[in-house]
């Protein structure tokens, strides 16, 4: 299975999924063309494409959705008040495209079976993905199966989302934000408590945190972090306090091969491989 950034940041977002004759994009929060450009770098197009997952409606998320959807008539699939919401915001989408799911009920498209986790953020019915052949739809072989996860736009963490990522193979996860520079930067104060809330964005050091219980889960070899906000963290920096995060927190033995890496605002990275 891959899992290709084509785009990850506050100004746009759209990550594709792939898996023998599957193909899906995970937002479309980027211009169409962006979007096309992105797939061709890896030999696709957005007619190869069998459907669209939203994660939740704000516009960095669905800001491309109305113009895809109405060149290449794409199934779109979200929860109920995330498909609201996309209808209120885009009412010439044709509804007909529309196909609802449920957080913790899982639904396959073809051979790629898909699990929507609830996630907190300040949205109307916000989910992220994790992906499995659709081959280990017996949960006793799952811990044996290649998943990937994308996961973004959580203020916070619990027990719950350990447990749904638990045994993960690859994963797209925020690192959206240095408490430091955000505290001490030019957003005004409303803003900053958003972000720093519940319903918010998960820093550098809560996606240490996160993927340091992942990591001693087993499993996990390959990282992107992603949606780093443009004022308030940089490439460098959200590395750097992950990796001293796993240094700390995983008794200091990294036995297994770990591969961190950046997913960009502005441009599409290596994908990497569940």
């Amino acid at each position: 299975m891959v899992l290709y950034s084509i785009a990850s940041g506050s100004s746009g977002n759209c990550i594709y999924v792939g898996l023998n004759n599957t193909k899906l994009l995970i937002d479309t929060g980027i211009s169409a063309k962006r979007i096309e450009e992105g797939l061709n770098s890896i030999d696709l197009s957005l007619s190869d494409i069998d459907a669209v997952l939203i994660t939740h409606e704000h516009s960095d998320h669905i800001s491309g959705l109305k113009t895809v959807s109405k060149k290449h008539h794409l199934p779109l699939y979200a929860t109920r008040g995330t498909l609201q919401e996309i209808n209120k915001k885009n009412p010439d989408i044709d509804t007909a495209l529309f196909h609802e799911i449920k957080c913790d009920r899982e639904f396959t498209l073809k051979d790629i079976l898909i699990d929507p986790i609830r996630i907190s953020h300040d949205a109307a019915e916000p989910v992220c993905y994790r992906f499995y052949s659709a081959s280990c739809f017996d949960r006793a072989l799952r811990d044996r199966c290649e998943s990937a996860a994308v996961c973004t736009d959580l203020g916070t963490y619990d027990d719950y989302i350990v447990d749904k990522l638990s045994g993960v193979s690859s994963i797209l996860l925020e690192a959206n934000h240095d408490i430091k520079m955000l505290e001490a930067g030019p957003y005004p104060y409303y803003l900053k408590r958003r972000i720093l809330g519940e319903k918010g964005h998960l820093s550098n050091d809560c996606a240490g945190e996160l993927l340091s219980e992942l990591y001693n889960k087993g499993n996990l070899r390959s990282v992107l972090l992603g949606h780093l906000s443009k004022e308030n963290n940089y490439a460098a920096l959200a590395f750097e306090t992950v990796r001293m995060q796993l240094n700390m927190l995983c008794g200091g033995q990294r036995e297994r091969k770990l591969n961190i890496n950046i997913a960009l605002r502005d441009a599409p990275v290596k994908p990497i491989y569940a």
